[in-house]
């Protein structure tokens, strides 16, 4: 028993002087472990007879219980004062000023949608909107889109659950339907933009399932194709930055509209870019063309007292010709290495004014 009571002392005496939690550890190795100094002790029993084994036993239990509460009791105040010398060697100086933190950056597609509201605005439109689940008749019927059109097809339109009455709502595939509910609920004259997210089944470098437009539409008694050419030049040369900016009319058909044209502008691909403004060729922006007279029916208008024209852009792609972006999937990858090269600083944008930045 007397090398017992040796070996209490010189672990304990052992425990008390450690100072790292390290240190402390090694020690509980030393005495505890498998190899330890009370297992060797323990190891002993074995030669023993009965009657020296039991109280051996006990003693030796005794000691490692000891040893192992004095290992607990070092550690609790190994570990709080090693915590009191971090917080003492890594504390704030509160009085410091503030770190300067980057600004945030606005997406190019809130700049754009910008850009076009408040060239419109100069022109006397006014911002409508619409729900993005649209029943089938808002989002074709009443656009005078048959049944057998290629957009009704489940390749390229989102349709949801079949409703109580039979019907499958969809996911608008353009923002047009607030067109209808528009003229549903207003009388002429209208001037108005819809901008807003559509989603068709389709996802590559230039297509998104979910995207944005911007539609216009002007109704009214004596509204001609003149009105719709002047409205999109004057537009497409203000967003554009270029009062000399070629544009042209091509002739197109959309269910929707009666006469149809595709809107493009001049651009020069030499040398494998792509310039606005300026060369001989020609890249095609948006689609027009005159409400169909069937969509004004539709809407309870009579066609024979109202016209009107419409109209409507992507505006990913907008944002991709004036700023340069080449990859349309980079606009939802939250990557702000992206926003913080394409986007743009509040502060430091210019207001808009008469169409033009």
């Amino acid at each position: 028993m007397a090398g017992l009571d040796d070996l209490k002392a010189d672990l304990l005496a052992a425990i008390n002087a450690a100072d790292s939690s390290d240190a402390l550890e090694k020690l509980r190795v030393e005495a505890l472990g498998k190899k330890g100094r009370i297992s060797a002790e323990l190891a002993r029993l074995g030669k023993m007879d009965a009657e020296e084994r039991k109280a051996f036993g006990q003693a030796v239990n005794q000691l490692k219980d000891q040893v192992t509460d004095a290992l607990a009791a070092a550690k609790a105040s190994l570990s709080q004062a090693e915590m009191n010398s971090r917080l003492a060697a890594e504390k704030v100086d509160v009085t410091l000023p503030v770190r300067p933190e980057s600004q945030g950056r606005l997406h190019p597609l809130t700049r754009v949608m910008e850009e076009i509201a408040a060239i419109f605005a100069d022109m006397g439109f006014v911002i409508a909107e619409g729900p993005d689940i649209e029943s089938d008749y808002y989002n074709f019927t009443a656009l005078n889109i048959p049944p057998e059109h290629p957009a009704r097809q489940e390749h390229d339109t989102f349709y949801l659950n079949v409703g109580a009455d039979g019907s499958r709502p969809v996911l608008r595939t353009h923002t047009s339907p607030v067109q209808v509910r528009t003229m549903q609920t207003t009388a002429p004259p209208i001037r108005i933009i819809v901008p807003g997210r559509t989603y068709r089944s389709d996802h590559d470098a230039t297509h998104s399932p979910m995207f944005h437009q911007c539609e216009g539409l002007v109704i009214g008694p004596d509204i001609h194709m003149g009105h719709l050419k002047a409205v999109l030049i004057d537009f497409c040369r203000a967003f554009f930055g270029m009062e000399d900016l070629p544009v042209r009319f091509r002739p197109s058909y959309f269910p929707f509209t009666e006469p149809s044209a595709e809107v493009d502008i001049g651009c020069s691909r030499a040398g494998g870019g792509l310039q606005i403004g300026a060369g001989e060729d020609w890249l095609e922006i948006l689609g027009s063309g005159m409400v169909n007279p069937r969509v004004l029916a539709n809407c309870g208008y009579d066609p024979d007292k109202v016209q009107g024209f419409a109209f409507g852009m992507g505006i990913e792609r907008l944002a991709m010709l004036k700023y340069g972006i080449p990859d349309l999937r980079t606009f939802y990858d939250s990557d702000l290495r992206w926003l913080r090269h394409y986007g743009f600083v509040p502060s430091d944008m210019p207001a808009l004014h008469s169409g033009l930045v």
